[in-house]
């Protein structure tokens, strides 16, 4: 609150509405990267299917970008995205969501054939809600680009 804006006199009340105006000038410039309507980073892809997690005997293993995979990193596999791209998958049944970056290929074939665009980590499966049911009707934004570098 500006100082002396509860004061009555006119002079307050100016401050007070320009007080008010540069607030509402500052919210009408998004961060950079921020889509300028909603605030949130913009979306470059969308895709809506299920998602399944990484068994626990995963742990350790190399991934597709060179890395050990690690069951508590919010990290993803996809098929076809390009390894570092950084997605905003939404449980479509509680409307929980996280960011994920792409570090390895899957779901296999015969879980792509029943639905399943993308995999996740045990930790990002348990931020969405979704570790009690196994799968869960996502949608996948694209948030970033990665650029299929192995790590």
């Amino acid at each position: 609150m500006c100082p002396g804006c509860c004061n009555d006199g006119p002079k307050r009340r100016l401050e007070a509405s320009v007080c008010a105006f540069a607030a509402a000038v500052l919210l009408a410039f998004p961060a950079h990267g921020h889509d300028k309507a909603r605030g949130k980073a913009q979306v470059l892809e969308t895709r809506l299917g299920l998602a399944s997690y990484y068994a626990r005997s995963l742990h350790g293993r190399e991934t597709a970008s060179g890395e050990t995979f690690d069951r508590t990193e919010m990290v993803a596999a996809h098929p076809r995205y390009p390894l570092g791209t950084r997605v905003r998958v939404t449980n479509r049944k509680n409307g929980r969501a996280t960011e994920v970056r792409i570090n390895d290929r899957g779901p296999t074939r015969p879980n792509r054939k029943e639905g399943v665009i993308i995999d996740l980590s045990p930790a990002a499966a348990a931020k969405l809600g979704m570790i009690k049911d196994g799968r869960s009707h996502v949608k996948v934004e694209v948030l970033e680009w990665g650029d299929d570098e192995r790590k």
